[in-house]
């Protein structure tokens, strides 16, 4: 699947044949609609957003009806999961926590390891689902039914269920927060404690090179350190592309809504953004491919909590309509 890097508000416009009044999708201040990622196949609109939000918020299409995308991905947990790390559908866990969702509308490539090529590739892998059980689960239901033909003309298909879930959570947006108020001119919109965290951000903390520009993210994979001292780490990147220098290295996350979604890390070890900010001011955990970036940073404890009430800041808001339950066809 090709993915064009292209402008929302115009991808829309030509996708729904609408004007910008009547467009699906807006972005909250802050987002870049430039950075958007709409794979040229699946153009957004309104009535497949509305059926990929009801599948992410169904049980009924996992593979024994006890889970959905909505389980690990909680929207009143900053859209991750609130466990160390998610289950299956047997009850078994999984080796790493839930990323969140938020602000995905700006990667293509997802996952920890960058082991899903897109949001379509995702929604149809995550659900631990053949196709054949997939279709056989929801095609009796007649309001599916009838939606897919609406939106892709065709019945319920597994390809189609991929696409209207990507749809949906490309939606799902996190902006103005108090940074992005103080960042448009208002003065007020951060605490003192919260503007010498953003300088310590920026500056002596050595946070920006990688959780970086409007996103707060490179998309790039770095070793930190995190679960390389036990006997059999996970190799993170290393695992997709068996390149030496990506062992143990994983992507690196969006700090918007950070506050909302503890724990943190790809295996859910550290429980807090203090414990979070002490790991990175210890330099890490050394191991032999860890990236260069992170090096001891001999913060204060005063600096510590001044970069926490920061990352705090970047707490936005995601809209209601895309957080609420949708009533779901029977």
């Amino acid at each position: 699947m090709r993915a064009l890097l292209i402008a929302v508000m115009a991808s829309l416009v030509a996708a729904a044949g609408a004007d910008a009044s009547d467009l699906p999708l807006s972005l909250p201040l802050g987002l870049q609609e430039q950075a958007a990622w709409i794979p040229d196949d699946n153009p957004l609109t309104p009535e497949k957003i509305a059926l990929g939000k009801q599948l992410f918020w169904d049980k009924r299409w996992s593979r024994n009806g006890t889970l959905a995308c909505v389980s690990c991905h909680d929207p009143n947990h900053g859209w991750a999961d609130p466990r160390r790390v998610s289950t299956r559908f047997d009850g078994t866990p999984t080796p790493r926590h839930s990323p969140t969702l938020v602000n995905r509308l700006f990667s293509d490539v997802q996952q920890w390891a960058g082991t899903r090529t897109s949001l379509e590739d995702q929604a149809i892998r995550a659900s631990d689902q053949t196709p054949e059980l997939l279709v056989k689960n929801l095609g009796p239901i007649a309001g599916y039914r009838e939606q897919f033909r609406k939106v892709f003309g065709t019945d319920v298909t597994p390809d189609g269920v991929a696409k209207a879930i990507a749809a949906y959570e490309r939606t799902i947006l996190s902006g103005n927060a108090p940074y992005d108020r103080f960042r448009a001119g208002d003065a007020g919109a951060l605490s003192p404690a919260a503007r010498r965290g953003l300088a310590l951000f920026e500056g002596k903390a050595r946070c920006a090179p990688c959780h970086a520009g409007f996103n707060f993210t490179d998309e790039g994979y770095h070793n930190l350190g995190v679960g390389m001292d036990r006997d059999t780490p996970d190799l993170g990147r290393y695992t997709v592309t068996k390149d030496d220098r990506h062992r143990g290295a994983f992507k690196t996350p969006t700090l918007r809504d950070v506050a909302r979604r503890p724990p943190y890390m790809h295996d859910g070890s550290l429980k807090t953004l203090a414990e979070v900010v002490s790991f990175y001011d210890r330099g890490g955990t050394p191991n032999a491919w860890l990236t260069t970036a992170i090096q001891p940073l001999n913060l204060t404890a005063t600096e510590q909590a001044d970069l926490v009430a920061f990352l705090e800041a970047l707490t936005g808001q995601v809209a209601a309509e895309v957080t609420s339950p949708p009533r779901l066809p029977d």
